[in-house]
């Protein structure tokens, strides 16, 4: 069972446009789901269920539903330019610990938490997560998002797998570029 990017695409594309003509009451309805169990916020419904695709099941739903109020929290999208290498939710995480530095410890044991969640553990760690990406301006791939937690309980846990590769890669390749920075830094 896979989102379809099509429609996923459209869905995340419906919900940019409303931050791009700054439709707060819209954000605000969607923000409602916040802290609910998805798709038990009847308000939200006409910003969500036009967009689910044609053979949406209940657990395809619960996706898109618990992805609309995470976005209108924090509607910080990948920019297409910098979509290459990594761009899925563990990437996210390397970008707030680079943007974190020596302050970022107790991050990777948040984000070993996430990867442990069960599925209805994830509304929560997912916002818990974006309370920390919010400040620091860290985007989010939310057609990844999208499709991710719609493979989340994959018994070979490939979603969580690549997530934490994610992290790790992009982790030490800062780390590799830093002692260089230095000492560009040092020369000048």
């Amino acid at each position: 069972m896979k989102v379809q990017d099509r429609s996923g695409e459209r869905f995340v594309q419906a919900l940019e446009e409303l931050v791009e003509r700054e439709d707060r009451g819209a954000l605000a309805t969607l923000r409602r789901g916040l802290g609910k169990p998805p798709g038990t916020v009847v308000d939200i419904y006409p910003y969500v269920v036009p967009f689910l695709p044609a053979d949406a099941d209940d657990r395809r739903a619960w996706v898109y539903f618990t992805v609309a109020p995470l976005f209108a929290f924090h509607p910080l999208n990948w920019p297409s330019n910098e979509r290459r290498g990594w761009t899925n939710f563990g990437a996210s995480v390397a970008q707030l610990a680079q943007r974190l530095g020596e302050r970022s410890a107790g991050l990777e044991a948040r984000f070993l938490r996430l990867l442990a969640a069960e599925r209805e553990e994830l509304p929560l760690q997912l916002y818990r997560m974006l309370t920390l990406f919010k400040p620091h301006q860290v985007p989010v791939s939310w057609v990844d998002l999208l499709r991710d937690l719609d493979q989340w309980d994959h018994p070979e846990r490939f979603v969580q797998q690549r997530w934490a590769r994610a992290f790790v890669e992009q982790r030490e390749r800062r780390e590799e570029g830093s002692p260089s920075e230095r000492s560009d830094e040092a020369s000048e």
